[in-house]
């Protein structure tokens, strides 16, 4: 089974609340956004954002320039329903980060939980292309992935564990580690997970 195939029937088979990745709201996510000191007018994509609540926030705050990419066609039109008219600005996208070539760059790069499920060495590659290609130059990424005692499998597949200080090596000397949370967050189910948060901020070197 592909990612996008297993994607796409995890988000027919689950309502958004019932994936144990659920938040009610992306407190972290938001905090560490709101920290990188960016004006209204900056662009965010949620990268592997699935059906989860960050666009909705980040409109609630007067972000305008917003973007979704997800391999689940599903999840994006989840969101696109829910928000409704809210979200005739934001840029809707279906595809595979790991095999992407970015229409144009962002200010902002979320990712929550999308870049641990990269456990493939090409995989991974193939993400780290899409962040350089995708994000603009000083600009940021907030990625969070499980941390070093967080599970070893989520939804059925293998994930890659990382600290604040591996994730900062394995995306390479480019991007600063400027902060990083740690949260135990419990599933719907309430298993604790253990998560780490961290953002980044860019060199200002650019490739092509």
């Amino acid at each position: 089974m592909n990612s996008g195939t297993h994607w796409e029937r995890v988000y027919r088979t689950s309502a958004a609340h019932d994936v144990s990745w659920y938040q009610a709201k992306p407190v972290l996510s938001l905090e560490l956004i709101e920290s990188a000191g960016l004006s209204l007018e900056a662009s965010i994509i949620d990268v592997g954002g699935g059906a989860a609540s960050l666009l909705d926030e980040l409109l609630d705050r007067g972000y305008e320039r917003l973007a979704l990419v997800d391999v689940a066609e599903s999840a994006v039109a989840a969101v696109q329903e829910r928000l409704g008219d809210r979200g005739r600005g934001v840029e809707w996208l279906v595809a595979d980060v790991t095999q992407w070539d970015p229409p144009h760059r962002w200010d902002l790069w979320h990712d929550r939980a999308a870049f641990h499920f990269q456990v493939d060495a090409a995989a991974r590659q193939g993400y780290l292309h899409a962040l350089e290609q995708g994000v603009a130059r000083d600009g940021w990424a907030m990625i969070a992935t499980f941390g070093p005692d967080g599970p070893a499998r989520c939804s059925g597949l293998p994930v890659q564990r990382y600290s604040a200080d591996e994730l900062a090596a394995t995306l390479g000397s480019r991007w600063k580690l400027q902060d990083t949370r740690t949260e135990l967050h419990k599933t719907p189910a309430g298993k604790p997970q253990s998560f780490v948060f961290s953002l980044f901020s860019r060199s200002g070197q650019l490739d092509g």
